[in-house]
This record gives structure tokens, sequence and C-alpha cells, in this order.
């Protein structure tokens, strides 16, 4: 499966920008955590909403994006020119310690176990000496229920290009490889301020049983470590 052409898609057709997934204010969340006046890269740029929350408050935000359209857009809309590129999180086309922050917001999922490591270790590399990365992955995700196939070839694929499950300890791990003080927290990402009263008596619970680390559906692992 092709991933650049599933988010090449996602990420510039406006036709269908609404069936793409849904962040449910876990953009918003990320945006709170990156710092005013601070040198921050964001890797996967999406439809570019975190880009332009933080350029709103003073951030000095870089991105890095596989799409060619998506990058234009991006740099078009905000100025960015040289700060936004085209290239993939395994060969960042960035200098060693450049940044203060890097972002990998559900992106890391979509890595293959060798560009995983490879990304990580790119993270590490442009990050300054005690610089952060943060971000967020499914929280112990069943590929399989995520499976669809194609009806013209016959491949079976994960829907939104998944290939990586991680539990608590695995994100852990994986970090810890490179990483300083690695802090993991489970959250239940949520739009409070669009919902009805419904909704919120839905989303409640869920969002304490998160807090309280207890595994449930549509969870998230909110990571943030140093270099």
């Amino acid at each position: 499966m092709n991933q650049d052409k599933i988010w090449d898609v996602y990420q510039n057709d406006e036709s269908i920008q609404q069936f793409g997934c849904p962040d449910g204010g876990r953009i918003e969340f990320i945006s709170k955590k990156c710092p005013p006046n601070k040198k921050i890269l964001n890797i996967g740029v999406g439809k570019g909403r975190l880009e332009k929350l933080c350029a709103e408050k003073g951030v000095n935000i870089f991105s890095l994006d596989p799409s060619k359209e998506t990058i234009k857009r991006i740099s078009e809309e905000l100025g960015l020119k040289e700060k936004a590129q085209v290239g993939y999180s395994q060969e960042i086309p960035f200098p060693d310690d450049f940044f203060d922050f890097v972002v990998m917001t559900e992106v890391l999922e979509h890595l293959s176990t060798e560009t995983l490591l490879k990304t990580i270790s790119e993270v590490y590399r442009v990050l300054k000496k005690g610089g952060t990365f943060i971000g967020t992955v499914p929280a112990d995700e069943n590929l399989q229920h995520g499976n669809v196939v194609c009806p013209c070839c016959g491949e079976i694929f994960h829907r939104w290009g998944h290939q990586q499950s991680f539990s608590e300890g695995k994100i852990t791990q994986t970090l810890n490889n490179k990483f300083l003080e690695t802090k993991i927290s489970r959250l239940f990402f949520h739009d409070h301020k669009n919902l009805n009263w419904k909704g919120k008596a839905i989303v409640i619970p869920k969002t304490i049983q998160a807090k309280l680390n207890i595994p449930g559906s549509n969870q998230n692992f909110y990571f943030r470590c140093r270099k």
C-alpha cells in the first residue's frame, strides 16, 4: 500500500477532507505544549492546523511532510518558505542540534520497524541538547480491526496505513532507546466545545477512564521525552 497516495488526497482534496481522521481536540492539546519563541519541527503536517495554531501564538514553526502539494499549500498560507520541506522522518532535511522541540502526532504508528528506529535517531539528531520530543500514538490498537481489502487488487491493508501497535511498554521502550526522561500519559481526546449535553455525558467517563490509566477504545498515548 502506498501511504503517500492516501494522505496526499486526505490532506489536499477539499471534497473529502471531512472524511479524514478526526483529531477530536488532539491538535489543540499538542499546540498548548508548544511554547512561544521556540524553534519547533512538526513532522506529518496533516491539514496544517498545528502550524496555524502555533503561528498564531508566535511559535517559530517548521514543517516536514512527504506531500509536495501539502507543503506548498502550508508554505503559501503561512509564509513558511524554506521552513516547510518535503521529505520523510527517517531522513530529516535539517541540521544537527537545530530544534528546541520536535512534534510527531499520530505518525509513528504508520512506520515500519526499520523506519521507526531510523526516525527516532533522526529526531534525536536534529534536537538541541535538552530539546524535547512530543507526540501521540493510538493506545493498544488492534491492527486487524482496521484492515480492509482493495476491491481492485485484493490487497489487505490497514485503512489508515498503520503498521505499529503501541502498548505503554512498547512506546516507552522505543523512545528510551535514545531519549531521557520519557513520560507517557493515556488520554482520551474529544472536542468538548462542540459537544452537546449527550456527547459530553458520553465522553466524561471515557476521559476519567483514560486518566486512571484503564485501557479503553479510541485512546491515545501522549509521550514527552528529552534529549
